[in-house]
């Protein structure tokens, strides 16, 4: 438990799978996750830099989605996976 004795309760959506047909919409949303969150750090001084450097504010990873690392596209992927499965286990429907 941490300071402020919060603790996160994500609606489980273990039991969703997900379709085929949205690998496309998938990636599309992780390359915007990426992209949304590049143009945040930029915004805040970010730049890019071989080396994680938060005093410098320097990432890695302000580059292109399609120049990332499979793990760091992983990362975005993942919340869009989450996204989507919320999506269908609230009821709603992608068509």
């Amino acid at each position: 438990m941490n300071e402020n004795n919060y603790t996160p309760h994500p609606i489980d959506t273990s039991d969703i799978q997900l379709p085929e047909e949205l690998n496309p919409l998938l990636e599309a949303m992780a390359k915007n996750v990426h992209e949304n969150w590049a143009q945040e750090r930029i915004k805040q001084g970010w730049t890019y830099g071989e080396k994680r450097d938060d005093t410098l504010k320097h990432h890695p990873c302000l580059i292109a989605y399609e120049d990332l690392p499979e793990e760091e596209k992983d990362y975005d992927r993942n919340t869009s996976v989450e996204t989507l499965k919320l999506i269908l286990k609230l009821g709603y429907r992608i068509s």
